[in-house]
């Protein structure tokens, strides 16, 4: 207990750190199996549309649909990347 307290300052920089990072994975896996399963609903979209199964323009609307449903994901993982990097690069700076 004692030690913890005498070590704080020092520590606390790499605790807070790893505890960001621990809520961006707990928000990143969820999101990486929705990606998944929307790159699956994609191939299954095309193989349905490539047998006859569904009409051309229903085909590029619900891809559309698809491609910027993947977009947003990677565009939010990106902005959590970079929030992470700003706040590493603020915490080295400290």
């Amino acid at each position: 207990m004692f030690l913890d307290l005498l070590f704080a300052p020092v520590l606390a920089p790499i605790t807070g750190m790893n505890w960001i990072a621990g809520k961006i994975l707990e928000q990143a896996e969820p999101q990486l199996n929705e990606k998944d399963n929307l790159k699956k609903q994609l191939l299954s979209l095309q193989l349905a549309f490539d047998m006859g199964d569904l009409p051309e323009a229903e085909f590029e609307q619900q891809e559309e649909e698809l491609l910027l449903a993947i977009q947003a994901m990677d565009d939010a993982e990106r902005a959590a990347a970079a929030a992470v990097e700003a706040q590493d690069i603020e915490a080295q700076s400290d």
